[in-house]
């Protein structure tokens, strides 16, 4: 159930064509399912106006399915299903309704991508070419989201004059995903460009020292440009929620 399905239960009561009891029969907030291994979230998109996603990583494809199918048949219109591997993809791909895999950003998902109805665009841009898995992550989510999302790729501060381009892209934006890995200074370059918020995303790219992401991580935590805020390692799924939220 989404949004404008609550609206509608809700605008029943109020015009007299419904209970009470029916209305809280057909909302059931608490609604859940409970596959024996997963207990599925029916009612998230009620409460919070965005579907159950399934976390592709450590489950089989059978539980993948069970859940994916679990969720479309409630009523749910897409299920995002991310960190999925390809072998796992093409296991479950027949298995699925509507289901679209995207390898780049190692993510699916099940039903059509929406058309966008946010207030502007959100604009995704990396450092480097090794951070675009994490921007494709980032991409899908929030198209599926009902988001526009443009791209920028490899405009890191190595060449500066790469990113400086783009300036129109960046001066328009609603809200922007900046990705880096190495040092990751890239995303506070972005902010003292952008007047709108900059979600920085650390990825694990880099040498030794790079700590899997950790130096990134610490130093865009650690950032002097204000209105920017730092999502977790290599998480660009979490960026595009949040930028969708803004951009909403």
């Amino acid at each position: 159930m989404d949004g404008n399905e609550l609206l509608k239960i809700l605008k029943a009561v109020e015009a007299g064509e419904s209970t009470a009891e029916d209305a809280f029969s057909g909302i059931r907030l608490d609604q859940n399912r409970d596959l024996g291994f997963a207990n599925v979230d029916l009612g998230r998109s009620v409460r919070t106006g965005r579907g159950e996603v399934v976390f592709g990583g450590g489950k089989t494809p059978d539980q993948i399915v069970d859940i994916v199918c679990a969720l479309r048949q409630d009523g749910q219109k897409r299920v995002l299903i991310t960190r999925l591997d390809e072998e796992k993809a093409l296991t479950v791909k027949d298995r699925v309704p509507e289901f679209q895999y995207f390898p780049g950003g190692r993510i699916a998902v099940s039903g059509s991508f929406p058309e966008p109805d946010g207030k502007g665009y959100i604009l995704i841009m990396t450092a480097g070419t090794s951070d675009i898995y994490v921007a494709e992550e980032a991409a899908v989510t929030a198209r599926a989201m009902g988001n526009d999302v443009r791209t920028v790729y490899d405009v890191g501060v190595a060449g500066i004059h790469r990113l400086l381009s783009h300036s129109d892209e960046i001066g328009n934006a609603s809200v922007i995903i900046a990705i880096a890995g190495m040092e990751g200074a890239f995303p506070a370059v972005v902010t003292g460009l952008a007047s709108c918020p900059v979600i920085a995303v650390p990825t694990s790219v880099g040498y030794g020292t790079a700590f899997g992401g950790l130096t990134a991580l610490m130093s865009m935590l650690n950032s002097c440009a204000s209105g920017m805020c730092v999502e977790n390692i290599d998480n660009g799924f979490g960026a595009a929620v949040f930028a969708s939220l803004v951009n909403h």
